[in-house]
């Protein structure tokens, strides 16, 4: 099989229909989440096994129908969609190891961490539906650098910023860059982009950015693509503009995170519909609202009872 910048423009397999080859023994199983599949000889790492059972199931038929043999799971990050087809895997292959960032794994054997995180307190049943809160698996912690997981040799990359630690995989040209990258229609899809740390987020996009010898990208959400620098801008300016967003909201008047997450919906035009995305996009408005605090563009104080965000003074002429 070709690799995928060798076949670009050529007609592809749909989404979940079966590996693509990357180059240099990776393969990706495109889905509403991307899962990719490093190989060394007959053996396979698999990153990232989906949000359910469905998604993880075509995995593994996927792997195996190619003649590969998964000898290990790495999660990128923490987040059920990327680690919720982990039950199904290990309910075929008990054996098989599961590793993780130190703190994503604290998560991915505790999921209950997840929604709990986001909601502040035990989180009630509208939040502990499969998106928020996945199987629990015994993942160990991996840190970033060349790694040989599962007899298959990476790199792994430090991207924090979406999740709290989370790594992208390289294995010579491709790149997979987990939820640090979004295509384009998931960023127009979902304008309030997840991230715990919007300021760390940025700083891995430029870092992605700067490599050099990658010809095909994937992010975790979207088409694989042989521009990674058009990608990384792209994010960028979305970023970069959410931040704007959310700064316009302080400035319209000192209000709480839920005042302000009103108003940034508003402006982006974003309807919630459930408990989910409202605590989702909450995290959203906190992360920036964090990043622009430090940069003093914006105040913190408690008064009456509430904690209150307002607009920096600006201070010369």
């Amino acid at each position: 099989m070709a690799p995928w910048h060798a076949r670009a423009g050529r007609a592809r397999y749909p989404a979940g229909m079966g590996l693509d080859l990357l180059t240099d023994g990776m393969y990706v199983l495109r889905g509403a989440v991307n899962s990719v599949v490093v190989t060394e000889g007959e053996s396979a790492l698999l990153v990232d096994t989906g949000l359910d059972e469905s998604h993880a199931r075509k995995l593994l038929r996927a792997v195996q129908e190619a003649g590969f043999t998964p000898r290990a799971v790495l999660n990128t990050h923490s987040h059920a969609d990327h680690h919720g087809g982990n039950a199904f895997l290990l309910g075929r292959l008990p054996d098989l190891p599961v590793f993780a960032p130190p703190l994503e794994a604290a998560v991915i054997r505790h999921p209950l961490l997840e929604p709990l995180s986001l909601f502040g307190a035990s989180p009630p049943r509208e939040l502990r539906g499969k998106f928020l809160l996945a199987p629990a698996s015994p993942a160990q912690e991996v840190l970033a650098g060349t790694r040989t997981l599962g007899g298959v040799t990476v790199d792994l990359l430090d991207v924090p910023g979406h999740a709290v630690q989370m790594l992208a995989v390289r294995r010579g040209a491709a790149l997979y860059a987990a939820d640090a990258l979004f295509g384009p229609a998931a960023l127009a899809k979902h304008p309030l982009t997840f991230c715990a740390d919007s300021a760390a987020q940025k700083a891995s996009v430029q870092a992605l950015a700067a490599l050099t010898g990658v010809a095909v990208s994937v992010p975790g959400h979207g088409e694989p693509t042989a521009d990674l620098v058009a990608l990384a801008g792209l994010n960028a300016r979305h970023l970069e503009r959410l931040t704007g967003v959310v700064l316009d909201a302080v400035q319209a008047g000192e209000a709480s995170v839920d005042e302000l997450l009103v108003r940034v919906c508003a402006a982006l035009d974003v309807v919630m519909a459930d408990a989910g995305a409202v605590v989702l996009n909450r995290g959203v408005v906190s992360a920036h609202l964090t990043e622009l605090l430090a940069a003093g563009r914006v105040t913190l104080r408690v008064h009456g009872n509430r904690l209150l965000f307002g607009p920096a003074e600006r201070t010369g002429a």
